[in-house]
Parts: structure tokens; sequence; C-alpha cells
């Protein structure tokens, strides 16, 4: 596989799983719950893959260092990017507590824990796209 192309297929999931997440939320919202099941479980899927991929490009192609030279744009860059680490690492165990949750039934559980995990988890995947457009994109 050729790596080079990785960073956009990371970006297209990241966006793929955002699209998933905000259908989620709106078929919830509406007590759609089977569409709201298999958004979310898409959402998951889309953002292993993007897990599986990331970890793969990384693997055999390092790192890309941050270009642009702008002090508040690296300020801005290094920020975002701080933040989406942090958070990324954090969700995922958060994701499993609440899948698991919501395949035992105990959906009082996974809704208390899902109001926290959801908007983390929109702004990691929203922030990875942002991270690919500074990193690859605009600088």
């Amino acid at each position: 596989m050729d790596t080079a192309t990785l960073p956009a297929v990371n970006a297209c999931l990241n966006l793929t799983a955002t699209f998933f997440l905000a259908a989620g939320y709106f078929y919830i919202r509406r007590h759609r719950h089977q569409a709201h099941r298999n958004c979310m479980l898409s959402a998951t899927f889309f953002s292993s893959l993007f897990l599986i991929c990331y970890l793969y490009y990384h693997f055999h192609a390092g790192h890309r260092p941050f270009s642009g030279q702008n002090p508040t744009i690296r300020i801005i860059y290094f920020s975002i990017l701080l933040s989406h680490i942090v958070l990324a690492i954090t969700i995922v165990p958060l994701v499993l507590f609440i899948l698991y949750q919501a395949f035992v039934g105990n959906f009082d559980r996974h809704r208390r824990v899902a109001r926290w995990t959801w908007p983390l988890w929109m702004y990691v995947s929203v922030t990875g796209v942002i991270v690919y457009l500074m990193l690859y994109q605009l600088f």
C-alpha cells in the first residue's frame, strides 16, 4: 500500500465517522433507536478503520513536521493537535464502554456516559480533519 495517500484516506475516514456521529445524534433525539444504532456502529467502524490506517501510516512513514512558520498559526495548530491527541486517547475506552452498555441493554448507563462521550468523539473526529488540512493541505 502506498503510504503517500493514507493521510487523505485517514481524513476521509474521520469525516465519514463525523457524518455518522452527527446522524446518530439526530436519530436518537428523534427516538429512532435502530437508525441511531446503525449510525453509531458505522461511526465506530470508520473510526476503527481510521485508527488502523493511522497506525499503519505512522509505522511505515514516520511523522511529518508542521511546516507553518507563522507563530500564531503554529500555536493554533499545536493547541488543536495536543487537545486532539489527549482526547483521542481518552475516547477509545469511553466508546468501548458505551458500546458494551448498549449491547448488554444497560441503556441508563449508556445514556449517562454517552452524553460525555459523544461531544468528545465528535471533537476528535472534526479536529482530526482540521489537523490533516493544516498539516498536508494548507501549510
